[in-house]
């Protein structure tokens, strides 16, 4: 894979899961990566106390890496849930509760990048209610991702593992981009790229490239079949990004891939240890 022209970040909540949270930074540094990102890691909690952000800080900078990417509380995840700010009640106000603490952490470790999970239909609520509140909790997001000199991003995932979830193509994601943008005038919402989710739901992944680079705040990749590492499966994942690139991307790629039955740090055989650093 050519990988000379291409800078990466690691992320630490579906890579080196065998490994405490903790400890995964300095893992991750190990392995040779500068850069890393996470999901939000307190799955019960948009508030964690004090103490276990410091702690989460400490390791990161501890390890010398950088936190790129940052999600914004989203429920259970992984698990049943795709995200809390479309869930009317108690979720969307965990959510709206986890806005300023998420900025506050991205902000003390210099994370440009905050990724907001739209959320999951939910049965009996109107669609359209959903998106209203939708957007009102993305435009506050996008307004705290203002302050600290971040981007918000907003995800497409991909039908078959995740049929409730509303944004299951491009054109949905961008949309709603557009609209929270239309909606702040901040300019700061942006597209997240998931090229494993966008080959999942079956899209000419070249054309969704030329049309949406330009919106793109972040790329992500897994091979497809299985979400495994590059080279695992029959995603043309080189040539992709090559396109990525030349039309204009000059962010991270997230390795956002399961390792498979073997510790996480044998999931990089494809990277050549000099490519994963900063360059």
């Amino acid at each position: 894979m050519g990988c000379a022209e291409q800078r990466f970040t690691v992320n630490l909540s579906i890579l080196f899961t065998e490994l405490p949270l903790l400890e995964r930074p300095a893992a991750a540094a190990a392995a040779g990566f500068t850069a890393v990102e996470l999901w939000w890691p307190w799955v019960d909690s948009p508030t964690p106390e004090r103490s276990e952000l410091d702690a989460l800080k400490r390791a990161i900078e501890d390890a010398g890496v950088r936190l790129t990417g940052l999600n914004l509380y989203a429920g259970r995840l992984p698990g049943p849930d795709r995200g809390a700010l479309s869930i009317p009640g108690e979720e969307s106000e965990r959510f709206r509760a986890n806005i300023d603490v998420a900025a506050a952490l991205a902000e003390a470790l210099g994370c440009g990048a905050l990724n907001a999970l739209y959320g999951n239909r939910v049965d009996g609520v109107d669609p359209a209610e959903q998106d209203a509140l939708a957007l009102e909790n993305l435009v506050l997001a996008a307004r705290a991702a203002d302050r600290i000199g971040a981007v918000l991003l907003i995800e497409a995932l991909n039908r078959p593992e995740s049929p409730l979830y509303p944004l299951v193509s491009a054109p949905a994601a961008v949309a709603v981009v557009d609209e929270v943008n239309r909606a702040t005038g901040l300019g700061n919402a942006r597209f997240l790229m998931d090229l494993y989710h966008l080959s999942m739901n079956g899209e000419d992944l070249p054309s969704v490239i030329e049309r949406y680079a330009d919106r793109t705040g972040h790329v992500q990749i897994a091979d497809t079949p299985g979400r495994g590492a590059p080279g695992t499966g029959t995603l043309p994942l080189a040539d992709l990004l090559d396109q990525v690139r030349k039309a204009g991307y000059e962010g991270r790629v997230g390795l956002e891939y399961k390792p498979g039955d073997r510790p996480s740090t044998e999931a990089f055989d494809w990277l050549p240890r000099e490519a994963r650093g900063s360059h």
